[in-house]
């Protein structure tokens, strides 16, 4: 009986696997094409002048290269900023490929102030309008800065802060850090925005791991150093106040960027605050902070 029952074991462990491979069937999953809507990223902060990003969404499975990107491109849109009392009309700074529209003109109409409205207008070629607003908030600056080694590391660790966050329910920040000589612009690592839901009227430490641009081919952020700040880098920390709507884009933008390739993630629906186009337009109201991370 135990000869016979070892010989069913063995039957079954090689009958099973192969039922479930003869069942296996290539599947075709068709999507639909969506609909080509306008992307904005629009913002103003505050001691500068404000630009705007314009592009078109493309399909989840669409190419993606340098071809591909210099096509989505929204070119001779006419984008409008306004104050409520000045409006400057931006100009396109690469005609060949629109996308980024800037303030030429000198001296500036329109440079970002804390307390102001701004209104943004776009009206793409085709006849498309577009419209946001935004405020610049009172700034909130950090109390400190600092940059401290990780435990059983000589050079590596991450930049920390203190905050003293107002006891006023509804307060948001950003956080930006650029290491100079390094990085070329400063980089929101993710979860780099938070609004002040547990922490209101609180007193508190905090720390940053470094951010880094998207499929970063930089050797920093490809070995051991990715994450993290490094002895002798000079840090500049761009701390923001902004507004409720920046915080719910930037959360679900975030979590998606993170949960890329996951096919078992929830989906997120981005918050967007442009009407009739999808997007951000979003004022800063920005301090800056100098590190030199030393031991």
């Amino acid at each position: 009986m135990t000869d016979n029952n070892s010989m069913r074991k063995i039957f079954l462990y090689i009958a099973i696997p192969i039922l479930f491979f003869s069942c296996e069937k290539d599947i075709t999953v068709d999507l639909p094409q969506p609909e080509k809507q306008v992307v904005v990223e629009g913002y103003i902060e505050t001691g500068r002048v404000p630009y705007v990003l314009i592009s078109y969404s493309t399909a989840y499975f669409a190419p993606f290269d340098s071809a591909s990107l210099v096509n989505t491109g929204v070119k001779n849109a006419t984008v409008i900023i306004s104050d409520g009392t000045v409006s400057d009309t931006l100009a396109q700074l690469f005609p060949d490929y629109g996308y980024l529209y800037v303030s030429v003109s000198f001296p500036p109409k329109i440079i970002g102030e804390a307390g102001k409205e701004y209104f943004l207008k776009i009206i793409t070629e085709d006849g498309k309008e577009l419209s946001s607003q935004t405020r610049i908030l009172p700034p909130i600056p950090l109390d400190s800065t600092w940059f401290k080694v990780q435990p059983d590391n000589d050079t590596l660790g991450y930049t920390w802060a203190h905050l003293t966050d107002p006891d006023s329910l509804g307060n948001v920040y950003r956080w930006f850090t650029k290491r100079i000589g390094k990085d070329k612009d400063f980089i929101a690592p993710l979860g780099s925005v938070f609004e002040d839901k547990f922490i209101n009227g609180k007193s508190f430490d905090f720390a940053y791991n470094r951010g880094e641009v998207p499929n970063s081919i930089a050797e920093d952020d490809n070995n051991d150093e990715a994450g993290f700040f490094k002895v002798g880098d000079t840090i500049v920390v761009k701390f923001c106040t902004v507004g409720k709507e920046s915080f719910e884009f930037w959360r679900a933008a975030e979590s998606q960027y993170s949960n890329n390739g996951n096919p078992f993630a929830a989906t997120t629906n981005l918050e967007s605050n442009i009407i009739g186009g999808i997007g951000i337009f979003e004022g800063y109201s920005t301090t800056y902070d100098t590190i030199i991370a030393r031991k």
